[in-house]
């Protein structure tokens, strides 16, 4: 079994969805998980209480600096940094405002910009790994989705660009683009009621947090040494 023994994950997001699948697997795999979360207290506390005492939260703004060097302070030093925090909606190009514009790029890009610069700060001496959440959405053109696709294309060049800058360090970087995937995020809107979204699979369904997490534990184990700045599309063949 891959092992993730004496590493610490900070996962943002993590305490619904796909970042709470990702905490749940890498807590199996021996980590100590740092849960990251914005506002729903209740759900970072329900993911923690399920994980055990491998877990514990942090509440934390990933797009406001202060939060996130303070998030890096609670945490102690962290080996493994997820980047799932995310925030979306669809609407036509001609129907985005500035306000939106401004909180899915704060969001989605300006965070991982930031817990990255706070992770380089305390990065260990043996390296480490740092993993982004983008979407297979990139791919497929969807029309509605240029906002959010676009802040997950910024997310992929991000990527490819840190892991020839830190691979010096010892630090790899790599992403993972889910397909449509049965989140909580996914249900308020409603995007996978019709069934045309599953349908794009080649397994003819949804994915799920639980088929995301251990692609996000082989990325940060020693399994993937070799391995940087790759984009793995764990999507179940979504186009």
């Amino acid at each position: 079994m891959t092992s993730l023994h004496d590493r610490t994950a900070l996962i943002t997001g993590g305490s619904k969805g796909i970042g709470r699948g990702i905490a749940a697997a890498m807590a199996a795999a021996g980590a100590r998980v740092v849960v990251n979360y914005g506002h729903d207290r209740r759900a970072a506390e329900e993911t923690v209480a399920a994980i055990g005492d491998r877990a514990v939260a942090v509440q934390g703004d990933v797009g406001d600096a202060a939060d996130v060097r303070r998030m890096f302070d609670t945490a102690g030093p962290v080996d493994i940094l997820v980047n799932n925090a995310a925030v979306f909606s669809f609407q036509p190009i001609g129907d985005v405002t500035e306000k939106e514009f401004r909180r899915q790029y704060d969001t989605n890009v300006l965070g991982p910009f930031l817990t990255i610069q706070e992770y380089l700060r305390q990065a260990p001496e043996r390296g480490g790994s740092i993993i982004n959440v983008t979407t297979a959405g990139v791919d497929t053109n969807n029309p509605g989705s240029a906002l959010y696709t676009s802040t997950k294309a910024a997310l992929t060049s991000l990527t490819r660009i840190a892991a020839q800058e830190f691979g010096p360090k010892g630090i790899r970087v790599n992403a993972i683009a889910p397909g449509a995937t049965e989140t909580e995020g996914a249900a308020a809107l409603g995007v996978l009621d019709s069934g045309a979204m599953a349908a794009r699979s080649v397994f003819g369904r949804a994915g799920t947090p639980a088929d995301i997490g251990p692609v996000a534990v082989f990325l940060a184990s020693e399994d993937a040494r070799w391995i940087t700045g790759e984009v793995v599309h764990a999507s179940g063949g979504f186009r």
